[in-house]
């Protein structure tokens, strides 16, 4: 848990020798986030594709983002340039939503990655166009570390006697809005924690303002929760979240809503 803090300043990078920047614009809409990359990003970075790099095919029964296998993993940083020694700072334009699943993945192996506070648009350095891209180097592959991520037996459980959150907005939690999965609502016994209350005006609140709002969902030690959203992307949010507050490291279950909403169990609505 030591070392590089889960959320950077932009006005910090600089001060990050040699770290490499990765621009994971990705959108729910459809949009093109490659498109919007090759239209202006930070000088520097290179493009991280949400479906291709850092996430497996999606099926109904692993969800729409799975976890890819580790040697999967290990290829797409390898093709990108980027090596298990190499420090990396991931940003988006949606507040860390989708830039979170690659940091938190990168932190789970050990190695130092951050979040760009505010992302894109905290940046108020030059902007370039085009593709940058870096020699490809080998990267070794890294088992996924036991206890880092939970199945869906596990939440089950754990959602009767542990803390579960649920990352996505209170409409997608409640029922009253679904349209991306095959059902509504969400995990029995799980607690809603949208990732956008971990912002304000699209940066980080303080560590002390979050580890008071995530007291009021009842955590203390993160080591106790379990997070999911829709397919294991915003979740990461609420996990690098609480590990900027302070709280430790919690578990994510990936297959998320995505999952569990294409099986027979069961699924609550309401607040």
């Amino acid at each position: 848990m030591e070392g590089l803090a889960a959320v950077v300043d932009p006005g910090d990078v600089g001060q990050l020798s040699g770290a490499v920047l990765c621009d994971v614009r990705w959108y729910l809409d459809g949009r093109s986030g490659r498109e919007a990359y090759e239209a202006g990003h930070i000088p520097g970075a290179v493009f991280v594709d949400l479906d291709a790099d850092v996430t497996a095919s999606p099926s109904a029964g692993s969800g729409r983002h799975p976890l890819p296998p580790a040697g999967d993993f290990a290829d797409a940083l390898g093709a990108l340039g980027i090596g298990p020694d190499d420090t990396v700072v991931a940003y988006d334009d949606s507040g860390g939503m989708s830039a979170g699943r690659l940091v938190w993945m990168l932190r789970v192996l050990g190695q130092e990655a951050a979040l760009l506070d505010g992302g894109l648009q905290a940046w108020d350095g030059p902007i370039e166009s085009g593709s940058t891209t870096r020699p490809a180097v080998d990267c070794p592959v890294r088992p996924w570390p036991d206890g880092a991520f939970a199945t869906i037996d596990e939440v089950a459980r754990h959602a009767a006697s542990g803390i579960v959150l649920d990352a996505r907005s209170p409409e997608r939690f409640s029922g009253e809005a679904e349209s991306v999965d095959p059902r509504p609502g969400h995990v029995p016994g799980a607690r809603n924690a949208p990732f956008t209350a971990n912002l304000d005006e699209g940066r980080f609140r303080s560590p002390d303002d979050l580890r008071d709002h995530y007291a009021s969902l009842g955590v203390t030690d993160a080591a106790d929760v379990v997070a999911y959203c829709g397919s294991g992307v915003s979740a990461c949010h609420d996990l690098l979240a609480m590990e900027h507050a302070g709280l430790g490291r919690g578990r994510l279950y990936v297959g998320s809503w995505s999952q569990w909403s294409a099986t027979d169990r069961p699924a609550a609505t309401g607040a």
